[in-house]
């Protein structure tokens, strides 16, 4: 193998440029050549991309987002729209692909493999934690801790003024991000998809809270769970508290990487470029007790990666 290509699909995480620096500077490291290809599989199609040296990945650890950019296509998902790519593999010599994504990237990259035998490794990168086969994706770090972040902000205001304030959070189909964000920045309850929840409970603690003498409340709600807006009027209704919502949107997305982010970027990049080198292909990387391992992609795509339950016990615990 001689020259690889990189892309980064799907939602942006912190981190992705972590591990882009790694892919590129292993791969030189051991005297390979690197394609960067910009906006993901959009520009795989369009050719959309070039060669990429140690100047490309210089200063680029702590910067959020992606440099190669990233766009989801639904030209990708035709045969048609994987054939044009191919065009391209051939066009540049592209002998390997890393593609850095989520289960969509990774279903992509897996299709175009078995199409037309290009080798593939999937690096997880996406802030909702929600991949099987590793403990963590790149980017989930760095979004809980900016959740964090403004719980402890909304947490003055919350104190100051008296109030009972819920916090809308990312995770459509996934509750990490609420949950461990809640854990560590103890609030009073947490709503996640994959845990049933009734609001009349929700009141009645808020409401045993005050009578103990608690004067303000955080609730974090995962987008997939319900509308913060709409749980916010409930209580508003329920309790007669004043209740303001937050909604924090792209905002967890964002920011520097954590060390935690970088750090397992670089592993996980690095680990990816050695898994092309010695001829391994359909896999993704991850992180699983604290040691990196490769999975067969077929053990990863459509896998449920289920809810840390132990936590969201122990926050509830926590919250009395």
């Amino acid at each position: 193998m001689q020259r690889i290509g990189v892309l980064t699909s799907g939602g942006d995480a912190s981190g992705m440029n972590s591990c882009i620096r790694a892919v590129v500077r292993k791969a030189i490291y051991h005297g390979l050549e690197v394609i960067g290809i910009r906006r993901g599989y959009s520009g795989f199609i369009d050719a959309d991309m070039g060669p990429m040296n140690l100047s490309s990945v210089a200063d680029i650890i702590g910067r959020g987002g992606t440099i190669l950019h990233t766009a989801r296509s639904e030209r990708f998902m035709t045969r048609e729209g994987r054939a044009m790519a191919m065009e391209n593999v051939e066009r540049f010599g592209i002998q390997g692909l890393v593609v850095i994504g989520g289960d969509g990237s990774f279903t992509g990259a897996s299709i175009f493999y078995q199409e037309h035998g290009i080798p593939v490794i999937c690096v997880p990168g996406t802030i909702d934690n929600d991949i099987a086969g590793t403990d963590y994706t790149i980017g989930f770090d760095t979004a809980v801790n900016n959740v964090v972040d403004a719980i402890n902000k909304i947490r003055d205001t919350a104190t100051s003024h008296e109030r009972t304030f819920v916090i809308e959070v990312m995770g459509r189909n996934s509750g990490n991000i609420a949950l461990a964000a809640g854990l560590a920045g103890g609030a009073e309850s947490i709503l996640i998809p994959e845990i049933p929840f009734n609001v009349e409970d929700i009141c009645k603690k808020l409401l045993n809270g005050i009578k103990r003498g608690k004067l303000h409340s955080v609730i974090l709600v995962a987008e997939g769970a319900a509308s913060g807006l709409e749980i916010g009027k409930k209580i508003k209704e329920l309790t007669g508290f004043d209740t303001k919502v937050t909604i924090l949107g792209h905002l967890q997305r964002g920011g520097s990487p954590t060390a935690f982010d970088r750090i397992l970027a670089a592993r996980l990049g690095a680990k990816a470029v050695e898994l092309l080198m010695a001829g391994e292909t359909n896999k993704m990387v991850g992180i699983r007790a604290g040691e990196i391992v490769a999975t067969d992609l077929t053990e990863v795509l459509g896998k449920p990666s289920p809810i840390n339950k132990e936590m969201y016990d122990l926050a509830r615990i926590l919250s009395i």
